[in-house]
This record gives structure tokens, sequence and C-alpha cells, in this order.
């Protein structure tokens, strides 16, 4: 039953990336003039063999748990989930109204970004890591690439200040961190241009510590 949801999910993935190459194919040939042709062929073949590579990517993916938003439960799953990924966004929550806010997003980003593995912790079950990631606030995000952590979001202040955002302006936000493979030019509502590091928000204080640096794993 899993193989088959796993099947599934790709299979959908799949059609919607072959439609949306189609149309950044169109819009570049749009872009160019004095195409013949053979240039319009190439430029269809070139994205052809990209979404192939992209397809097999997408299968160790699924395999991975890529393309659904997970809870894990203990420290030891988190380096487990976490060994291995190019990216991960990894959410320290509690039960309150602001993680619920983050949850509702995340379950919508981690099905459109194949690419990126989405996975939830509870922050008050796992003192390890939010003492080493100096974890201060709730809901908070951490931003790993390649097993290290590159940056946090804290709460909502970079995300408008408020619990209404729309999901595009956390994708946004995400994308600045190249957490996500993003479209800038579809447009969209900016998140706040919040430099890296920098971590304040509303959303519940959990604790402060007198550093407020990035940590390794190590």
């Amino acid at each position: 039953m899993a193989n088959a949801m796993a099947q599934q999910l790709i299979e959908q993935t799949v059609v919607s990336l072959a439609r949306q190459m189609e149309q950044q194919v169109d819009r570049e040939i749009q872009k160019l003039d004095n195409l013949n042709e053979d240039d319009v062929e190439a430029i269809r073949q070139k994205r052809l063999i990209e979404m192939k590579q992209r397809q097999e990517k997408m299968k160790d993916w699924v395999a991975r748990g890529h393309g659904e938003y997970r809870e894990i439960h203990t420290e030891q799953e988190f380096f487990k989930e976490m060994k291995g990924e190019e990216r991960m966004v990894c959410h320290f929550f509690r039960e309150n109204w602001p993680c619920k806010v983050m949850d509702k997003h995340l379950s919508i980003l981690a099905k459109k970004h194949m690419e990126t593995k989405f996975v939830k912790i509870n922050a008050e079950k796992s003192p390890f890591l939010t003492d080493r990631l100096k974890i201060w606030m709730l809901p908070t995000l951490a931003l790993i690439r390649y097993e290290k952590t590159v940056d946090y979001v804290a709460g909502f202040d970079q995300l408008g200040g408020k619990d209404d955002f729309d999901t595009s302006v956390l994708a946004e936000r995400l994308a600045k961190s190249e957490m996500i493979d993003y479209d800038w030019s579809a447009g969209g509502k900016a998140a706040a241009a919040a430099p890296k590091g920098i971590r304040k928000g509303g959303g519940g204080a959990y604790k402060k510590t007198e550093s407020d640096e990035d940590s390794d794993f190590d």
C-alpha cells in the first residue's frame, strides 16, 4: 500500500513537472528572436534531459521521505533523517496556535517542493537539540544544508509579523536561504528581507540563550 502511494506521488509530481517544464520552454522561446526549428528542438531536448534527471532524483527523494510533512519523535530519529540530505527544514514546535499555523504552510510546501525534506520535532521533548541549536522561540524553523544549520526562521516577524501570512511568503523566505527551488519570475508576496542569522519574531517564547550563533551538529 505504501509503495503504491509513493508511486502515485511520483507519477503526479512527474506530470506536474512536465507541465511546468513545457511552460518554461515556451516562455524561453518567446523571449528569443530569430529561432529556427533546429534551435527550438535543441532547447526542448535540453529540457527533456533535465526533466529525466529530475525524475531520477524524485525517486530517491520519495524513498527518503520527501513529499510529505512528517513528525519525528526522538533526537536519534532527527539525526537519521538528516543524514545525507542536501536540504532539510525542521520545525521545532509545541502544541500552540502559532506552531499549528506553521504546520499548515509546511504541509503545503512539502508537497510542492520535493527537493527538500520537511519534518517537525517537539522542542520540549528534545532538550539536546534545542540547546545545541539555541532554539529560544517557537515556532522556529532550522534550515539545514548538508547536515549543517545555515539559517533560522524564528516566529513570524520575518513573515510579515502576523499569523495570516500567505504560504508564498514562507516559500520566498526559504528560497532566500536556498532551501527550496523557487521561480522568482512568477512573482508572489515578498517576505521580509531579514539578514541571515537574525532571530526574532512573535509566536511564544521558549527559552533564550546568551549566544545567538548558528551551531553545527558535530
